[in-house]
């Protein structure tokens, strides 16, 4: 828990930072923070690294440089000029913070989420131009149907939230004004209970879905070997595998629990006629991971028949091999047209990156039966979406996309919520875990920093020494002399050394650790936080420097 001098501590910083941004806003226009939320119910508390936060709320500043952008060198020049004037300012004391930044299903819809998603092919270049901004150290990218997020640690939280937003609008094209309606901004233990909640599949749109987990390791297996995807990003998604693992095997979250495809064959059943979706002829279009998983769903259902149309027949094949008994139809993208004038529903989820059916489309497409409804229902559960909007304005054609699944997940409601709780233990007893273990990094520098003072005194000393022995000393006796006083160094060293380190594993041995890292700082004047962040930050204005 942060104390009250603490938290007196952190707001002065707050206001110090926002008095320097008032002072280098162009033209004198005030700068502004925002409160962006994230809608879950937890209770308020105190977040340990920073200023009194809801745990699904920070702040964003939103006027945080001139509007010349041709400044921009001279901007991060300003900055360290501040910090290295102000050693009391909050920027220099604050340690580097883990961060998220992004939207999903529940903040965002499909048009936004669309323009933002990210390839999974391009999430090194991502991570590289984030990495490439000025207070960003490491970052990882997690885009799917239903969420973008973008995972960051940065040497000041607030300038790196400033930086990821911008860098986000840049992509998208999506003015920043209108971007941040949406986004969500959570901040050291509130970002990491939020990746464990997600790994779990809390944050689904269907509770305990396990498409997400896979995901999440799909970001570990894509960040390995990428410059940028460094020990604290990448320490943080496996143990948020951990998690979505330890959730799925410790409770029965995962029991009924449904897939997105699986919740789209749903919603099939909802608008199909009653008795009727026996006879409906199916089309799914994509053999992909979704489009497999539609598959089985219809299986599971009783459906046995249906038309699927890729690219190529291979994945088709090993999917007819599984389903042996079902009588899979395998149909090239050239005949998807045919294909859909024949069929009463039609499931969608491919990669394409242009919507496959518009209205255009579907006017030339065969009438649907009446038993079926008279109407063919497009079910697209792809992001950037597959079928134009603009479909649903014929009268003979209806279009439901992943927003719309919400419908079939509403019910059981006190069940979920239960499970849920199941799964809150483990994901705050992880979280503990993993904030321990970071907290338990802050001594490093201090162990650096102390040994490399002790060894700058010993040899001075040393030469003294050796200079009052004379010339003729032999090497044997230098190496004894050396040796001598090396050995006295550890000796004198392994007590404090001892101190420093901590494993995190006990709450109470860690508290002691960083309250003897802290006396040793004062002690020795080694000013190890101040100091390893300026490095950082002139690295990072040189590297800008150089481009």
């Amino acid at each position: 828990m942060a104390s009250a001098s603490g938290f007196a501590t952190s707001v002065a910083g707050v206001k110090t930072m926002e008095s320097l941004i008032c002072k280098n806003s162009s033209k004198g226009s005030p700068s502004q923070f925002r409160i962006f939320c994230k809608p879950i119910g937890n209770k308020r508390r105190i977040v340990k690294r920073g200023v009194s936060l809801n745990p699904r709320c920070d702040v964003e500043p939103e006027v945080l440089v001139a509007n010349d952008k041709n400044d921009s060198r001279a901007s991060s020049f300003s900055a360290l000029e501040q910090l290295k004037s102000s050693a009391v300012d909050r920027y220099s004391k604050e340690k580097s913070s883990i961060l998220v930044v992004g939207l999903s299903v529940h903040t965002a819809p499909v048009e936004m989420r669309e323009k933002l998603a990210i390839p999974e092919a391009e999430w090194p270049r991502a991570i590289g131009e984030l990495c490439g901004l000025n207070h960003i150290e490491e970052a990882a990218v997690l885009s799917t149907c239903n969420r973008m997020e973008i995972y960051v640690v940065a040497l000041s939280w607030h300038r790196g939230i400033r930086e990821v937003t911008e860098w986000m609008a840049k992509t998208s094209g999506i003015p920043a004004s209108e971007l941040r309606q949406h986004l969500f901004l959570l901040r050291d233990n509130d970002a990491t209970q939020h990746l464990f909640e997600v790994s779990a599949g809390l944050d689904s749109l269907v509770l305990g879905e396990g498409q997400i987990l896979a995901q999440v390791k799909q970001v570990v297996k894509v960040g390995q070997g990428v410059a940028g995807f460094g020990r604290n990003i990448s320490d943080l998604f496996k143990r948020a595998i951990t998690v979505g693992k330890r959730v799925r095997t410790e409770t029965n979250i995962a029991a009924g629990a449904v897939s997105v495809s699986s919740a789209a064959v749903e919603l099939a059943l909802m608008k199909l006629p009653e008795s009727s979706f026996s006879s409906a002829r199916m089309l799914v279009i994509g053999a992909g991971k979704m489009g497999k998983l539609v598959i089985k769903h219809l299986v599971a259902k009783g459906c046995t028949k249906m038309v699927v149309v890729n690219r190529s027949e291979d994945r088709v094949a090993l999917i007819r091999e599984e389903f042996n008994s079902i009588e899979i139809i395998y149909k090239p993208l050239s005949e998807m047209l045919a294909c859909a004038s024949e069929a009463d529903v039609i499931f969608t989820s491919t990669a394409s990156e242009t919507p496959l059916f518009m209205k255009e489309h579907v006017e030339g497409l065969s009438p649907v039966r009446p038993e079926i409804g008279g109407v063919r229902l497009f079910i697209d559960i792809s992001v950037p979406r597959n079928v134009g909007s603009c479909v649903s304005d014929h009268e003979t054609a209806k279009v439901y996309n992943v927003d719309d699944l919400k419908e079939v997940v509403a019910a059981n409601k006190e069940d979920r919520h239960r499970k849920a709780m199941e799964a809150q233990t483990i994901i705050a007893d992880e979280s503990k875990q993993f904030e321990a273990w970071r907290d338990s990094l802050e001594t490093v520098p201090t162990i650096k920093k102390l040994r490399a003072y002790v060894e700058e005194i010993r040899v001075a000393e040393l030469e003294k020494c050796l200079s009052k022995m004379g010339e003729d000393i032999p090497k044997k006796t230098r190496r004894a002399v050396d040796d001598l006083s090396r050995g006295i160094m550890n000796k004198i060293l392994h007590g404090p050394m001892q101190h420093l380190r901590c494993d995190g594993s006990d709450s109470r041995t860690l508290g002691e650790t960083l309250e003897n890292m802290h006396a040793l700082n004062r002690m020795f004047n080694l000013e190890t936080e101040v100091s390893v962040l300026e490095q950082k930050i002139r690295a990072k204005v040189e590297q800008t420097q150089q481009k």
